[in-house]
């Protein structure tokens, strides 16, 4: 051991904990932990505002299942930097988040800067806590990372008074962290498959957190011997290659209706690892919380998760991908789901039928021509937005890990993460979809992907509007538009002016030759989509939504 100060013994803890790679934006409350980061081979990405720090650190996590990490500063800082751990808890992803404070001697004199972090972030993450001795740092930062992917991972902040982080001691590092995962036993590995073998109409949906390229394989090996449906949550497309004749679509926002249908008519559930929430559940219409009406098998690593909402007829805390895979083992199928399966299947390929949308833009044939050109491991991002409804309904996710996307439905999260996936993944196409409005929360962060490198290719599509608010108020109060219309830039303009590229597509024709030549660029670069005023959704003009609100209302 030597003496260290508390900075020094913060980065080299990181290190320990595999850690290559933060996320700031600096603030004079953690110099010493900057200066620490200074010589540890750690990369700090430096943003340009603490809500895209947070955010990146968040994709990070979700990418790698390892905890992302990010350091801001005091009051401002922290606050700017909530957005992404409400991400972060709502997908159960694993995140770390340090957070310079005041001097111990100032505390509770309303000082500058000063906050209450247990107060404040109480009710938002897994566990905060804030350090006042540095010789525990160590044994702090070992909690945080064992709490923030233990269980149903999520979220942990750690506040660091600045001179607690400056001064020294003699302290000897913790190990890398060990996480305990529930492991299912032979007995339940066999009552599941007891129960699927009762079934008539079984659905499987496989979602959530601990999940691996071996699971998402044995995912598709156990689908496909089974000859069982699967269904994703909200943005868990990748979970199974949508190629795979098993995969029957998504649960998530604006499903499509003969999913919903088929949800409401199985017999059995067998839910593995996603929560049974109000996205997939429709707000809770297509299944009764009361009575839902079917054999419910629910596996979550969190022992708190099955029976959260819906009473499950067998519950098990276990890990997923040891479920998946023991249940990939078992052998041949036990019941007869062919011709369910097979109609569920086609009603899927029906759904991806390209419905035409008004203008000379169409976002349906983008998509598309997207999903057939595009290498299978391209990751692709999005934030929130109707326009985000194009990529669920007519992509295809083909291996795990290449859609990155909030289920907690964050605006302005798709290009923060399409840097934090480029700087993970430097050799794979990246490609953020974004609306103008989502887009203009988080563009500034441009300036941080020509600093470090992150050559992503942004798709803005720009209809001039709030466009998933304009839907809901055409429908609730039709023709009553009120802070729902945005001015915006030349987006094009605005990547060129950061040191990227940037290009306007006013024609669906000339969208390939303008991606071909993003790609070539090898730097940031933009390409706006000039939407008609009439494009709202995939399934609805603004008119049709309007004279929908008016019928309504009547």
């Amino acid at each position: 051991m030597a003496i260290r100060h508390g900075g020094t013994i913060l980065a080299d803890q990181l290190k320990i904990q595999g850690v290559t790679r933060v996320f700031s934006v600096p603030g004079e409350s953690f110099l010493a932990a900057l200066d620490g980061l200074y010589e540890s081979g750690i990369q700090n990405v430096v943003c340009r505002q603490e809500g895209g720090a947070s955010m990146m650190a968040e994709a990070h996590g979700k990418l790698t299942g390892c905890p992302g990490v990010a350091f801001v500063t005091r009051g401002p800082g922290a606050t700017n930097a909530s957005s992404g751990l409400h991400v972060a808890m709502q997908d159960s992803t694993p995140m770390v988040l340090f957070v310079g404070q005041i001097a111990r001697d100032h505390r509770d004199r309303e000082a500058f800067q000063e906050v209450d972090y247990r107060q404040f972030f109480g009710g938002l993450v897994k566990w905060v806590a804030e350090i006042d001795q540095t010789e525990r740092l160590p044994e702090y930062i070992s909690r945080a990372f064992q709490i923030a992917q233990s269980g149903r991972p999520g979220p942990v902040v750690l506040a660091l008074p600045e001179d607690m982080l400056s001064a020294v001691a003699d302290v000897a590092d913790r190990p890398e962290v060990q996480v305990a995962r529930g492991m299912p036993s032979t007995d339940d590995v066999a009552r599941v498959i007891d129960m699927l073998g009762q079934a008539k109409r079984p659905l499987v949906i496989a979602g959530g957190p601990g999940w691996s390229a071996q699971a998402a394989a044995d995912l598709e090996r156990f689908a496909g011997h089974m000859e069982l449906p699967v269904a994703v949550p909200f943005r868990r497309q990748d979970y199974l290659n949508n190629d795979s004749p098993n995969y029957v679509g998504d649960l998530g926002v604006g499903m499509n209706p003969a999913l919903a249908k088929r949800l409401q008519a199985a017999d059995l559930l067998l839910v593995i690892g996603a929560r049974v929430g109000d996205i997939l559940t429709n707000g809770y219409a297509l299944l009764d919380p009361a009575d839902h009406g079917k054999t419910l098998i629910h596996s979550h690593p969190s022992p708190d998760e099955p029976g959260h909402v819906y009473a499950p007829d067998l519950a098990l805390a276990c890990n997923s991908a040891a479920l998946v895979a023991a249940l990939a083992d078992v052998g041949p199928q036990v019941g007869s789901w062919a011709d369910w399966t097979a109609q569920a299947r086609a009603e899927y390929e029906a759904w991806q039928e390209p419905k035409q949308t008004p203008g000379l833009v169409k976002m349906e044939q983008v998509v598309s021509w997207l999903a057939e050109h595009l290498p299978q491991d391209a990751i692709l991002t999005n934030g929130a937005g109707n326009y985000a409804a194009f990529v669920h309904r007519y992509h295809r996710f083909r291996s795990y890990k290449t859609q990155v996307a909030p289920t907690s439905g964050s605006m302005g999260y798709g290009f923060p993460a399409s840097i934090a996936a480029k700087l993970e993944h430097p050799d794979r196409t990246v490609i953020c979809f974004a609306g103008d409005g989502c887009f203009q929360m988080t563009c500034n962060e441009m300036s941080t992907a020509i600093q470090h490198g992150a050559a992503v290719i942004v798709i803005v599509v720009n209809n001039g509007k709030y466009g998933t608010i304009r839907m809901h108020q055409e429908k609730t109060y039709p023709g009553r538009v009120s802070g729902t219309m945005i001015a915006n830039p030349d987006f094009a303009a605005l990547a060129r002016a950061y040191g990227g590229t940037g290009q306007t597509v006013t024609r669906t024709e000339d969208f390939a030759a303008a991606f071909e030549t993003a790609q070539n660029d090898g730097v940031l670069s933009v390409i706006e989509l000039r939407l008609d005023d009439e494009v709202l959704s995939t399934g609805m003009t603004l008119s049709e939504t309007r004279a929908l609100g008016e019928q309504d209302s009547k």
